[in-house]
């Protein structure tokens, strides 16, 4: 299914790579709290983020583990814990694919809450778009082509975000571009057909 960059959840179940990508950019994190985007996660999540071991950290790593300490101790990303009956949930997902479990568990919590999962891995997308109702799974770049069409993010910003992304070895750069691409040009289409009414 192609992505919408007009269209854009706003509460959004986040997953271990979508945090680490929404937070390398402070550019576009701001600009998301600015459009009234809400993230949460599970508490799977903040122990694969914080606590889960490592062979290595890099300093990159270690910058994104304190933006989300901080934005989970000011309560702007709240970790939530499952219950019995989302953990069996987990369990039957667990069956169906190779996933870790902060994607199994933000998965199962989205789908108990009705919020978006917003997920930058292939797999938990497919499983995902497999169990959610359509179009409530998103992505990094989707949220970036959003803030894009809606113009809470401006031309000039993108390379800043794609830079800042960089800076913190995130790896979406190609994907960031194909979606400002795309929601320049459903932006245009938007304007044309408002200009034709």
């Amino acid at each position: 299914m192609a992505i919408d960059p007009s269209q854009f959840h706003t509460l959004n179940v986040a997953d271990t790579c979508s945090i680490w990508n929404v937070l390398s950019s402070l550019r576009l994190y701001a600009a998301a709290r600015e459009a009234n985007c809400s993230f949460c996660c599970t508490e799977f999540v903040i122990y694969e983020c914080l606590y889960k071991r490592r062979s290595n950290h890099v300093p990159e790593e270690q910058e994104l583990m304190q933006r989300l300490r901080r934005e989970n101790e000011q309560k702007r990303i709240v970790a939530y814990s499952l219950d019995i009956a989302d953990l069996q949930t987990v369990e039957v997902l667990e069956n169906r694919r190779r996933l870790s479990k902060g994607e199994l568990s933000s998965i199962a919590f989205a789908q108990k809450t009705g919020q978006a999962f917003l997920t930058d891995d292939k797999k938990a997308r497919k499983l995902s778009e497999s169990v959610l109702p359509q179009r409530m799974t998103q992505t990094t770049p989707h949220l970036f082509g959003w803030l894009i069409f809606t113009s809470r993010l401006t031309d000039s910003d993108k390379d800043l975000v794609i830079g800042q992304h960089e800076e913190h070895g995130r790896p979406l750069r190609k994907f960031f571009e194909e979606m400002y691409f795309e929601a320049l040009r459903c932006r245009y289409h938007a304007q044309s057909a408002s200009q034709e009414e």
